[in-house]
């Protein structure tokens, strides 16, 4: 499965230098309000240590990352849910990803026109969250006379119209969709109305490249926020990344310890979205190729088996697991079978995080 993330934010944010660091696309960065218009989209690999690892045990040089796809929308301004600024046109890219990346400003710079007249993180947030709010609620309220009137005729969508009115009272008070939703038939049944507010979303607290890794004032403002609403949160440095992606790959290990950090702000934020979205990988490894896929985590073996093609999924008949230190330990896939590491699973195991598998399928 792809994971398609957007970034948000209010103009001058550092949305788009951030999107050219991580993607090394060269969106236009200017200082400026809708510089960008179109959503610039990129593609990055997903990176992974245990790719390399298990390709010296198969022996292939190639290898295939899973991929995280960026989308940088442009910046949204009060009103935005009314057209303002475009904004229409920039909420419904929002609908097309699967989840939000909120870059708020964190930093100080004279030299960058703030769209507000002042650096105000808690004010950022709550004019995105607003907006995004506000269309929502539009939306469904446009929705519940036909939802309302097919219900009469089709009693299967009560269920339906009691949590479309839930969904319509909530935001009415101003709570997203996200923290309106309280179970999973709940969250599952709200998906067919693509609201803006149900996606998860994750706080990107854009510090200057001297606040790193622990942010300062501004984004421990964010951190509350995020605490608060049971979000996701990362300080990092757009101007960092900038420079990361500028260096050669042998030198960012010294420079990101120079910044105190482990890794860059891209792995660390990949690794949110992961978690955000709930997400994990497993492998197929063979002389062809050793090749990384996405699966949401609990899914069983024949879900799994249908992000590489749905017939294996159709098909399905099992799934020989090696856990990926059993094959790192040992060595080979013949040891593995020697050692009785590989296992055959039918379709009620649920795939682990790490699993090297080659299903069989007949279809």
């Amino acid at each position: 499965m792809s994971l398609r993330c957007g970034i948000v934010g209010l103009p001058n944010v550092g949305k788009s230098t951030l999107f050219n660091a991580i993607t090394a696309k060269q969106a236009e960065a200017a200082n400026y309000p809708f510089c960008t218009i179109e959503p610039n989209v990129g593609t990055v690999l997903v990176p992974d240590k245990r790719l390399g690892e298990l390709a010296s045990v198969v022996k292939t040089p190639v290898i295939v990352p899973a991929v995280l796809e960026i989308v940088d929308i442009a910046g949204l301004v009060k009103g935005a849910s009314k057209g303002e600024g475009l904004g229409n046109q920039f909420l419904s890219h929002i609908r097309e990803v699967d989840a939000i990346i909120h870059v708020v400003r964190c930093f100080e710079d004279s030299d960058i026109v703030h769209v507000e007249g002042k650096i105000d993180p808690v004010d950022d947030i709550a004019t995105i969250e607003t907006e995004l709010m506000l269309a929502d609620l539009d939306s469904m309220e446009k929705r519940m006379d036909k939802l309302r009137k097919n219900a009469r005729k089709e009693k299967e969508l009560l269920p339906l119209v009691d949590l479309a009115e839930k969904i319509i009272a909530g935001l009415g008070d101003g709570v997203p969709v996200r923290r309106i939703t309280e179970t999973d038939e709940e969250r599952e049944q709200a998906r067919q109305f693509f609201l803006l507010t149900s996606k998860p979303i994750l706080y990107a607290a854009n510090v200057a490249e001297n606040d790193l890794p622990e942010g300062n004032d501004y984004s421990a403002k964010v951190a509350e926020i995020a605490a608060a609403n049971g979000a996701n949160m990362l300080v990092i440095s757009a101007k960092a990344e900038a420079d990361i992606a500028e260096l050669p790959e042998e030198e960012r290990p010294e420079f990101l310890e120079s910044l105190g950090l482990e890794m860059s702000g891209l792995d660390r934020l990949i690794r949110e979205a992961y978690d955000l979205l709930g997400l994990h990988n497993y492998f197929t490894a063979g002389v062809k190729e050793v090749h990384a896929w996405t699966i949401r985590k609990g899914a069983a073996a024949p879900e799994a088996a249908a992000a590489i093609h749905t017939d294996f999924e159709k098909g399905f008949i099992r799934a020989e697991v090696i856990a990926y230190d059993d094959l790192i330990s040992l060595g080979s896939e013949q040891k593995a079978k020697e050692a009785g590491k590989m296992r055959s699973e039918g379709k009620e195991y649920i795939v682990k995080d790490g699993d090297v598998i080659v299903f069989r399928f007949n279809v």
